[in-house]
């Protein structure tokens, strides 16, 4: 039996943040202590999304407009609000630079406007599925796929 079973326990009412606890740290090769605190710190950053959406806003003000979806950091995913002036009959969308993108890196659209034909270019990568129109308040999703180096719609 291992001396761990030997502890008191307590209840959660009786911990805090400045306790500590007991790990194997691998990079120091070495048992050692961590804040409580600084474990849910890591913690977090384990279970965020690796998608988490970064949101870029576009109020195209006239037909034939072009976006280019960049991303504030390589392989993060976009939120894409556009709020065009009006209903146009033709955009384009370009997505992030294939060189850049991720596997599991998603684009999510957004249009309070239609658009009669939209282009959704993939900037050196295959787009599948992607919408060839808008209508008001229409929406699509696409994901990366860095085996096939594609982009894929999922919704």
């Amino acid at each position: 039996m291992s001396s761990i079973d030997k502890l008191s326990r307590v209840s959660s009412a009786d911990v805090n943040g400045g306790d500590l606890l007991a790990i194997y740290a691998s990079g120091i090769g070495n048992d050692a202590a961590i804040a409580l605190s600084a474990f849910v710190t890591w913690l977090q950053t384990q279970l965020t999304p690796a998608g988490a959406f970064q949101t870029q806003y576009s109020a195209p003000n006239a037909t034939g407009f072009s976006v280019a979806i960049n991303p504030t950091e390589q392989g993060g995913s976009v939120y894409l609000l556009l709020t065009p002036t009006a209903g146009y009959a033709a955009g384009t969308i370009t997505l992030p630079l294939q060189a850049y993108c991720v596997d599991g890196q998603e684009v999510l659209v957004s249009c309070t406007q239609s658009v009669t034909t939209l282009t959704v270019s993939g900037n050196g990568s295959t787009v599948n599925g992607a919408p060839t129109t808008l209508a008001a308040n229409g929406f699509f999703r696409l994901r990366f796929d860095g085996v096939l180096q594609a982009w894929y719609r999922i919704g």
